[in-house]
């Protein structure tokens, strides 16, 4: 996040820049008025609140809290209670906000998540934009489409909504009144986003419900308005927002990338819900005052502007012009100039005629209407140019350096007020051949700026230009309808324009701006660089681009470096370090002996008892087979048969003997085992099913199975007869009949076949179907022949037996979970302990050929087995080779190296481990390990290291495992990366992709590169850099057959059932209710999209659609035919695959109703499908979370996951339940209270004499007592324990899972935890939590404990193998978010933006460095020439190319890289801290210039020798770098109190400050001349276009008109800048300025701010507020207290620790790289380094 904040940021200098030219501007603006009250933030970051308001009223007084109750108020808002409530919800807000995490707003499943967004909140942030210059509407339009298309491209689905209550604020501002309106209408008009306006305001009863009926996510909302009273109404909206159970995002702040958005997000909780309903009234009070304040003061500007008594009275005037006007134009900018134009020259009258009748008015304050007639006129001449001009034209005007005077300014508002009145007009009529695609683009304020200052200052005598015909004829009719529509007045005639001398513009002081473009942007001029790299991965574009000559003064004045050495230091030879040997050694380190030897063995002895309790044990011995036998041709024709041989037919006779007596023992084994199994299925039956089921898996021999199968059959049915015979008018539990009717299925597949069930066995099996009601069934059975009488008369005989339906409706609707899956029955030799399923062989067959495959299968499908399948055959194959299994967390990489260990056991050379680790946090075996499991960014750094290569060169196979997050938030690209550098095949795992195809082509033509690149270095075997080390190595990797095939593997079924339910709380109880995955489905979402591919039915959920689709159509002529009795038709074993064709084809059916004409009775279906809910609150449902667990327990639905996606909520309900047990505990009767009270004392007794008999040694006569009474005495303590005991019904723990060895074994994995106790007292009661935040021995214990039973608190969602149904209970979530999550796709792939600055210069050094120069040139263009990105993209595949030539521009220049591409200098300490790009340049850019020299001095001698003082700065300066965290803006002067933390980072020191501005003018300078270049890329025929409509302005041909050519005349600066911003006078040198580049910069070309490495100190929202760094690292190191950062610093506990961390091990990094690169032993960096990172990490080490 580090980075995300530091490449996004608005320069403080360039914003105060900005906002000085607005200053200057906004003198020249008209002050209508004064607000008493003193300015707020809003107004003065804005200049909306003041500099333009068109009022000559004071803003009321704002009220003080210290005021007596009893001072009249104007409005009731002003009420000292109001305000005191007022007060108190901002105080909390302002206590929340700080706490919002900056996160990724739109996740993986973003479709699922439907979110709102102010439209207001998003009309200021958009029109405060600092490229943005008020009055180019155009420009704004484009800003608000480029923010949405951002979101809508990344697949978010939203609503806006705009309140009618709002808009009286801007009455006071009429410009922005009419921009509003026309953005609803466009936007409504337009584009296909849904805009709400039907709302008055957030407190209104309809908005709630529309808030319960569609349940956002969240609501995107600015936290400041256009002035203090705006503000307040907006936080009231967020309060009520967050008590509806409805997030917030904040505008402030937000940033994006390639695939991701990011902004301040903040949960909803219940305190918000109470401190609303504490204030509802009062808030409601302050709102309706507010609103009537608005109104009453847009009546006053409508007085003041346009004469007129009224806002309706205008409107009236509005709705009479437009009635007037019948004419039909084309363009709808003339119908708005006509109406409007003719509605301003009337109330204009009525302003005069007022001003003469009053004697108080100021005359200078109103123009004439000659002025007036004159101003219109060069109105009209502009709206004429806008119609004729296209954009192309438009976007070179002259930038003027002028300003309305004030009388001007004020008619232009009383314009615009009318021209709102216009559009009322026009959104409210129905008009059918108004065309609104020039609706965005109805004014230029700087064009006419531009008109006026021609025909006021430039035109003369001699300098008199043509209009031109067409534009000529235009201007005359509009003005000649102008005329007309006015009625009787004369305005003059349309020529000459100017008639007066007035001077409507005033000249102004020359701005930043100005400055600036009278500046030469930056020549771009490129240092020649001579390197084979450059040549072949850009070489095509090089001629393309201008290069400096040799001579040039840049390029003879390059810094001179030494060469970076990898291995060695320059001077003193010392060995250097790299990422990997920074990396902690686990337990043993390096270390030797037999201390280190027990160590291991100690280690690996926990990795298999974790193994274990993983998957249980499966340990397989592996013995190496180098050379494996081929198989036999499939077409080689079969031997005749010959006669054998003595020897065969003895083998033969003993292997018989040998079956025979195995099943002597099998049966032998039942016979001992039957007895216990029986009772067991008797008293518990599941538990005793469960049993038998452990049995059957074990037993070999099919006729034991059958007798245990047949005796379990007799069991269940005599339990089923029991229940019947006693459950008289209660309902029966089926379960019992569904477990019969299983083993009637089992017998019937698995043994009849064979011939192992006899005569009886059929006749008892029938009896049992005769009792079920299933006489359909029992005839079908072979002997068994009864009469038609005879059946009638069993069926009768029976009928108190039967379950009360058919067959078939029963296996669905009783048995769906355990139908016959389709399954092999032959096992394959390749796998043990499971059979494959035929997709699972096609794993294998893949991995047997040496291929590659992207594998998208369901979780807990069984696609995992192919990982472990291709380490074993790796291990098999030899001792050299190398697997790589990849896991996107430490916590996989842990439960997978234990699974190794757990399964794989082979005797190995010494030297050589198993399995090995390698993480950021630590690392063991890995380089002389066979199967290497590690994240991401750890195989990056070992496979771009030169200094590894010979153990690359030993990877056989790569496994990635959730491949997914390649395109994920953090980390994407290092997995695209690795994709595309290994040389080996891979298998890529996910379970959630939806573009699998596009991924798998994007990975085969890399596998086409590696093919050509290996034939080539194959045929070039002589290459001048001869292999040294490896040689050996790589002919004995390269022996194996290589394949280039990448295949696509997708299965698509679920192995498990996973049905979902719906709890609601009533009268305190739960009430839990199957939910259909249909009733996500709405009718519209069918008719257009189809049911969504990955969502299906349990066989139950499909009987149930069949019902309810009976109900609603009477009249089905397919009822009968898809009755589950007549499509099954006496079926005796119905499969799961007939279960999905039936599904199919009800499927097929419903969406043929809802296509087809009965869409009504499709609509009626899904909503008979809705489970009734009843909405209870957030505290209710939070406050019974305990007794829903214990719920799940009583309906044995116990282990739960239970998924909360906020760290405290998590802790906290784990917290409530213990606390829930316990209390249940303390209220249950002392269970023989008095007896435990007589063992207590009589066991003191024992112990007194006991003790006593030990201290004294002469009582020898005693001895026999002593032992006597020591056996007693440990009776007496066994019958204590089992009184004391916890009660069952009082916890969740099963203590019959784990003994209690065990248990003081993961017990003791925690003596060092901070949650040691408060996890352990949780583990004995059965339950755990697990979040990021816990350390990795927490998270350990949590799974190694479920996974072995004890807890119950995990994992529901069901096994393979283990369950055959998951549930899914919705907890607390609206129904609406339920529909959105099923109905949600899985996400879709997109590349990262790949390339940085310490990436090329990492690739740089492996290029150079490297001993095999060949082989890590194949991997660096591979790597630079693959981007997923850029797959397909040929635009993007230059832009990428252009982006590598800059960044090694800026290298070049700053001495990382020589003009020969080998790299020097602080290379080494640039790519050690890559994590941190750009902290790392600009920490050794402080290094360079001294900077910590000056900064650490010695106060004194010793360890210590550096003052607390410098230590701190030392902090300062780091945390300004390193783990940056920033805080909204709108906290930094919310006046909160804390109390030990200083929370808001001070600023740099002065001289560390011009350093980063100097480096930061570097990079902007470089990549500003990078961003001018690329822009010739763009797709110019988009960049006319508004980016989400798509309305296109640059369609026709430029007029022939002198007179525009000379005002559109500007051509320099203009071509690399989109020609939208172009409008507000905005150059190239935006491009120089990061702040600006995402809204200026040409759209198409596909790059982001956040692609350019600066890092400011300082930066600002688009309000002009500072957003503040979290000041976490410097107040830790000064308190050390971890409860301060979530008090004060509000970041949580644990993830302090986390950031804490992190921030440490970018110290220790610098701290041991300038150890090694400094010469001299006692240097003060050096050591004041090593002072800190010791303290920092001792304090740490505390907590």
């Amino acid at each position: 996040m580090g980075k995300r904040n530091s490449s996004r940021p608005r320069s403080r200098t360039f914003q105060t820049r900005r906002a000085s030219r607005r200053r200057e501007e906004a003198s020249a603006h008209l002050h209508f008025y004064r607000a008493e009250t003193k300015p707020t933030m809003a107004s003065e970051a804005s200049s909306v609140g003041d500099e333009t308001s068109l009022s000559t009223f004071n803003q009321p007084k704002q009220a003080s809290l210290a005021e007596a109750p009893s001072e009249p108020c104007l409005y009731d808002f002003q009420n000292p209670e109001l305000q005191r409530c007022m007060a108190q919800i901002t105080d909390l807000l302002m206590d929340e906000i700080p706490k919002a995490e900056y996160v990724s707003l739109l996740n993986d499943y973003v479709e699922s998540e439907f979110f709102l967004i102010d439209g207001d909140s998003l009309f200021i942030t958009c029109a405060r934009e600092l490229t943005l210059e008020r009055g180019q509407n155009l420009h704004f339009f484009y800003l608000v489409e480029r923010f949405l298309l951002d979101l809508t491209s990344k697949g978010a689905k939203y609503f806006i909504v705009f309140f009618k209550d709002v808009e009286h604020v801007y009455f006071r501002n009429p410009d922005f009144l009419s921009l509003r309106n026309a953005l609803i209408i466009h936007l409504r008009k337009k584009t296909e986003i849904p805009i709400h306006t039907e709302f008055s305001n957030c407190l209104e009863s309809s908005w709630q419900k529309f808030l319960q009926d569609n349940h956002p996510y969240f609501l995107i909302v600015a936290d400041e308005g256009l002035d203090q009273l705006h503000t307040n109404f907006l936080h009231v909206f967020i309060l009520h927002t967050l008590s509806e159970r409805v997030n917030i995002v904040l505008t402030s702040g937000q940033t994006s990338d390639a695939i991701r958005v990011y902004g301040y997000h903040i949960n909803s909780l219940f305190k918000y819900q109470r401190h609303f309903k504490q204030h509802e009234k009062k808030l409601k009070h302050y709102c309706q005052s507010l609103v009537k304040y608005w109104k009453e003061s847009g009546t006053k500007v409508c007085i003041f502007l346009c004469g007129c008594p009224s806002l309706d009275a205008l409107a009236g005037k509005a709705y009479r012009k437009f009635a007037q006007f019948q004419k039909e134009i084309e363009d709808l900018r003339y119908v708005v100039c006509i109406i409007s134009s003719s509605l301003v020259l009337e109330t204009h009258m009525q302003v005069l005629e007022r001003q003469t009748s009053s004697a108080k008015w100021n005359e200078k304050t109103v123009l004439t209407l000659e002025d007036v007639g004159e101003l219109l006129r060069m109105y009209c001449l502009s709206v004429v140019f806008l119609h004729h001009l296209p954009l192309s034209q438009r976007s070179r005007v002259r930038f003027i350096n002028a300003c309305w005077n004030k009388e001007t300014l004020r008619f232009m508002q009383q314009y615009k007020l009318c021209e709102f009145h216009v559009l009322q007009c026009l959104a409210t009529q129905a008009l059918e051949n108004v065309d609104f695609s020039t609706l965005p683009d109805l004014s230029d304020d700087l064009l006419l700026k531009n008109i006026a200052f021609y025909y006021g200052l430039e035109k003369g005598p001699g300098f008199d230009l043509d209009i031109g015909a067409k534009m000529n004829r235009d201007y005359e009719l509009l003005w000649k309808h102008i005329t007309e529509l006015s009625g009787t007045c004369d305005f003059g005639a349309p020529f000459p324009l100017r008639r007066t001398s007035t001077t409507f513009i005033e000249e102004k002081c020359l701005s930043e701006k100005d400055k600036e473009s009278k500046r030469m942007f930056p020549k771009p001029g490129l240092v020649p660089v001579i390197n084979t790299i450059v040549d072949e991965f850009a070489g095509d574009i090089l001629t393309d681009l201008p290069f400096l000559k040799t001579d040039d003064p840049v390029v003879t004045s390059l810094k001179k470096q030494k060469e970076f050495d990898e291995l060695l230091h320059w001077h003193s030879g010392k060995p250097l370090s790299d990422d990997y040997d920074r990396t902690s050694e686990r337990y043993w380190g390096e270390r030797k002996g037999p201390q280190a030897l027990r160590q291991n063995q100690k280690f690996q002895t926990f990795q298999r008892f974790y193994g274990e309790s993983l998957e249980g044990t499966i340990s397989k011995k592996i013995a190496p087979q180098p050379d494996t036998p081929k198989k036999a041709s499939p077409f080689a024709t079969k031997s005749k048969k010959v006669q054998k041989t003595k020897a065969e037919i003895i083998i033969e006779e003993n292997q018989k003997r040998k079956r025979a007596e195995e099943e002597r023992k099998e049966e032998h084994r039942w016979s001992t085992l039957s007895v216990t199994i029986e009772n067991q299925i008797k008293e518990n039956m599941a538990s005793g099913i469960k049993n038998l089921e452990v049995f059957l898996g074990k037993c070999q021999s099919a006729s034991v199975k059958c007798s245990a199968e047949m005796a379990a059959l007799n069991v269940c049915f005599g339990l089923w007869t029991e229940h019947c015979k006693a459950a008289g008018k209660t309902e029966k539990n089926l379960n019992i009949a569904a477990e019969v009717m299983r083993r009637i299925h089992s017998l019937i597949e698995n043994y009849d076949q064979k011939d192992l069930l006899k005569e009886t066995d059929f006749h008892q099996i029938a009896k049992c179907l005769w009792y079920f009601g299933f006489d359909n069934l029992a005839t079908s059975l072979k002997y068994i022949k009864v009469s038609e009488h005879e059946r009638k008369e069993l069926k009768q005989k029976y009928a108190k037996y039967a379950v009360g339906m058919g067959s078939s409706r029963f296996q669905l609707q009783y048995m769906g979970h355990y139908l016959k899956r389709e399954e092999r029955k032959d096992p394959d030799p390749r796998v043990q302990h499971f059979i494959p399923d035929s997709w699972q062989r096609e794993l294998l067959d893949i991995v047997d050929n040496n291929e590659s495959a992207v594998i998208v299968a369901p979780t807990s499908s069984g696609k995992t087995y192919a990982s472990y399948y291709c380490m074993e055959k790796i291990l098999r194959d030899s001792d050299e080779s190398v697997v790589v299994y990849v896991a996107p967390t430490k916590a996989l990489v842990n439960q997978v190296s234990a699974t190794i260990f757990n399964r794989f056991d082979k005797a190995l050379p010494s030297g050589i481990a198993l399995c090995g680790v390698f993480t950021r946090d630590y690392r063991h075996d890995a380089l002389n390990s066979q199967i290497l499991v590690t994240v991401p960014q750890c195989l990056e750094i070992l496979l771009l290291s030169p200094r590894h290569q010979d153990w690359a060169k030993k990877i056989r196979y790569v496994i990635f495992d959730e491949v997914h997050c390649l395109g994920g938030e953090i980390g994407a690209e290092v997995w695209e990366h690795l994709l595309v550098m290994i040389r080996c095949p891979f298998l890529a795992l996910s379970a959630t992709i939806s573009n699998p195809k596009q991924l798998a082509e994007w990975l085969q033509s890399v596998k086409r590169y590696w093919q050509r690149t290996e034939a080539v270095i194959a045929q070039n075997s002589d290459h001048s850099t001869s292999v040294k080390k490896g040689a050996k190595v790589k002919q004995s990797v390269r022996t194996q057959n290589t394949s280039y095939k990448v295949k696509l593997v997708v299965y698509e079924e679920r192995y498990n059932d996973l049905e979902k339910y719906v709890c609601s709380l009533n009268d305190g109880d739960f009430t839990i209710r199957h939910y259909h995955p249909y009733a996500a489905l709405t009718v519209e979402h069918i008719a257009r999209y189809g049911f969504p591919m990955d969502l299906s039915l349990s066989p139950r959920e499909a009987v149930i659609l069949y019902d309810v689709m009976v109900k609603a159509k009477t009249n089905w002529p397919k009822a009968n035919e898809l009755d589950p009795e007549q499509f099954f038709k006496d079926k005796m074993v119905i499969t799961k695959a007939d279960a999905r064709t039936y599904e199919k084809q009800l499927k097929e059916e419903l969406e043929m109703w809802i296509k087809h004409g009965c869409s009504k009775k499709g609509k009626t279906v899904l909503q008979l499908l809705k489970p009734q809910s009843t909405f209870s609150s957030e505290n209710e449902m939070r406050k019974h979370f305990p007794h829903f667990v214990d719920k799940l327990k009583r309906m044995d639905k116990l282990p739960a996951l239970f998924f909360l996606f906020n760290i405290h909520g998590v802790e906290g309900l784990a917290h409530d339940v213990c606390k829930f047990l316990k209390e249940k505990q303390s209220k249950k009767p002392i269970r023989g209270s008095e007896k435990e009270e007589w063992l207590t004392k009589k066991c003191k007794k024992r112990e007194k004499y006991l003790m006593a008999q030990n201290n004294d040694t002469k009582q020898v006569r005693n001895y026999g007592k002593q032992l006597v009474w020591g056996a007693e005495l440990d009776i007496l303590r066994k019958q204590l324990e089992k009184i004391s005991e916890t009660p069952s019904d009082c916890t969740y723990a099963n203590e019959h899972a784990v003994d209690d060895e065990s248990l003081i074994k993961i017990f003791h994995r925690l003596r060092y935890s901070r949650k040691k106790i408060e996890l352990q007292a949780l583990a004995l009661r059965g339950i755990g939590y697990h979040h990021s935040a816990l350390d990795a021995k927490g998270r350990q214990m949590v799974e190694m404990l479920f996974r072995k039973g004890f807890l119950q608190m995990s994992g529901r969602a069901g096994r393979r193998g283990q369950d055959f149904l998951g549930d899914v209970f919705f907890y607390d979530i609206p129904l609406p978010k339920i529909q959105k999550l099923i109905k949600s796709n899985v996400p879709e792939l997109r590349g990262q933006f790949p390339l940085s600055i310490s990436l090329i210069l990492r690739l740089l050094l492996l290029a150079s460095k490297a001993d095999d120069k060949v082989d890590a040139k194949a991997k660096v263009l591979s790597l630079l020439k693959h981007s997923l990105l850029a797959f397909k993209q040929p635009r993007a595949v230059k832009m990428l190319k252009l982006y590598f030539l800059f960044s090694l521009q800026f290298l070049v220049k700053e001495g990382y890289v020589d003009r020969e591409g080998n790299t020097t200098g602080f290379t080494g300490l640039v790519t050690h801290l890559h994590y941190h790009e750009p902290s790392n340049i600009v920490l050794v850019d402080f290094l360079v210039k001294g900077l910590f020299h000056k900064l650490c001095q010695r106060s004194k001698k010793g360890p210590q020798a550096f003052s607390q003082d410098v230590m701190e700065k030392l902090v300062l300066v780091l945390a300004h770098l390193f783990g940056r965290r920033r805080i909204p803006a709108v906290v930094l002067n919310s006046g909160r109190t804390f109390y030990q933390s200083k929370v808001f980072l001070e600023d740099l020191p002065e001289d560390f400050a011009a350093a980063l501005d100097e480096y930061n003018s570097k990079i902007e300078e470089n990549f500003g001349q990078f961003l001018q270049i690329v822009s010739t890329m763009a797709d110019m025929q988009q960049e006319y276009k508004l980016p989400l409509s798509e309305l296109e302005f640059s369609s026709k041909e430029p007029p022939d008109s002198p007179l525009a050519s000379h005002l559109m005349s500007c051509d320099e600066g203009r071509t690399a800048v989109s020609p939208f911003v172009c409008l507000s006078g905005n150059t190239e040198f935006d491009l120089l300025h990061t702040g600006t580049v995402n809204n200026v910069i040409l759209r198409t070309i596909g790059i982001s701010d956040a692609n350019i490495p600066v890092l400011y100190s300082k930066i600002c929202d688009n309000q002009g507020r500072m957003i503040p760094l979290n000041a976490y690292v410097l107040d830790f190191y000064k308190h050390g207290s971890l409860t301060a950062m979530a008090q004060d610093n509000s970041i949580h506990e644990g993830e302090a620790y986390a950031l804490l961390k992190d921030f440490g091990l970018a110290l220790k990094a610098i701290s041991v790289s300038l150890r090694e690169l400094c010469d001299k032993e006692d240097d003060n960096v050096v050591c004041a380094f090593e002072q800190l990172s010791l303290n920092y990490w001792q304090k740490l080490n505390v907590v």
